[in-house]
C-alpha cells in the first residue's frame, strides 16, 4: 500500500504540459501563467497541445486508480492515491513545485474511481457555465456540488482524500479565481 502511494505521487510528477512544450521547444513555465497544465499549453502552444495535455494528466491519473482496483485495494486507499498523484502535478519534486493546477488529473481521478459523483460534478459544470459565463467560477459550483453528493450519499469514509485536493487545488487557483470574480462582477 505505501509503496503504491509513493508511485502514485511519482505518477503525478510526469507533467505532460513539460514534455508536449519540450517537443515543441517552448519551456511553459516561461510563458502566460507559467503553469504547466493543459490551458496554458493550449494558449501557448495550440489546441492539440491542449487536448495532449489534458489527455495525458487525466491518463496518468487514471491510470493511478485502475492500478489500486487491479491490485485490490479498499476504495479509501485509492483515493488516498488518487490525492497523491493530483499532489504530485500540483508539486512536483523536479520541478520544486512548479507544477499544474490539477483539474484534468482530478477529472481522471474521479471519473474512473467515482463516476456517479464525477457526473453530479459534470452535469453542474453544464447547467452553471452558460449562466455564469466563466469555467473558473462554474469550477466552484462543480467542486461543492461533488462534496454535497458525497456527504448525501455518505460516501466521505473514502472520498474525504478528494475533498483535500479540492481544496489544494483551489489554493492553486487563487489568482484565477480573484481575477474571474473581479471580471464577472465589475461589469455587472
Amino acid at each position: 500500500m505505501i509503496i503504491y502511494w509513493i508511485a502514485s505521487y511519482l505518477i503525478g510528477n510526469l507533467l505532460t504540459a513539460w514534455w508536449v512544450g519540450k517537443w515543441k521547444g517552448v519551456d511553459l513555465r516561461n510563458e502566460l501563467s507559467g503553469n504547466l497544465g493543459a490551458r496554458n499549453a493550449g494558449a501557448v502552444i495550440g489546441k492539440s497541445a491542449f487536448l495532449l495535455t489534458f489527455l495525458g494528466d487525466a491518463g496518468k491519473s487514471a491510470f493511478v486508480v485502475w492500478l489500486g482496483f487491479y491490485f485490490q485495494f479498499e476504495l479509501w486507499v485509492i483515493s488516498v492515491a488518487g490525492l497523491l498523484v493530483i499532489c504530485g502535478h500540483l508539486f512536483p519534486l523536479w520541478l520544486k513545485g512548479r507544477g499544474g493546477k490539477g483539474i484534468a488529473s482530478f477529472i481522471g481521478v474521479t471519473l474512473f474511481l467515482t463516476p456517479w459523483l464525477f457526473l453530479v460534478m459534470f452535469i453542474v459544470f453544464a447547467v452553471f457555465l452558460p449562466i455564469v459565463r466563466s469555467a473558473t467560477l462554474t469550477m466552484l459550483f462543480s467542486y461543492l456540488a461533488f462534496i454535497v453528493a458525497a456527504v448525501f450519499w455518505h460516501q466521505l469514509e473514502w472520498a474525504w482524500p478528494l475533498i483535500l485536493a479540492i481544496v489544494f487545488i483551489l489554493i492553486r487557483h487563487q489568482k484565477d479565481l480573484r481575477e474571474s470574480f473581479e471580471n464577472r462582477f465589475s461589469k455587472a
